[in-house]
């Protein structure tokens, strides 16, 4: 990546890190009624994207593992392959599980 493209990459990042803080600037009397009643939906779906960053990985690390070991042992691929499909099932189920709950709330 040249030096140019790094530096706009860099000003693309920071104008979305920043502009936030203009957007929803507000007055003091509304700052104080904000404080006294605090509002946690937008943690709710910080909770669901952070279960789907974790089964992402999850199924990500079983998939490369599992392509790995089959080209080293391609004798063993159909018991790796049923393996690897039942654990990323069962991380899928306990994803949607996980994101039943931080929708319900």
């Amino acid at each position: 990546m040249n030096k140019l493209a790094k530096i706009v990459a860099l000003l693309f990042v920071a104008a979305f890190v920043f502009a936030p803080a203009a957007v929803f600037a507000q007055d003091a009397a509304a700052a104080e009624t904000a404080a006294a009643s605090v509002d946690l939906t937008s943690l709710y779906g910080i909770g669901a994207g952070l279960v789907l960053l974790g089964a992402a990985l999850g199924i990500g690390r079983i998939g490369s593992s599992s392509v790995e070991s089959m080209a080293r042992q391609p004798e063993v691929a159909g018991k790796i392959n049923t393996a690897m499909i039942i654990s990323a099932a069962l991380i899928e189920g306990v994803t949607f599980f996980a994101l039943i709950i931080c929708m319900l709330k």
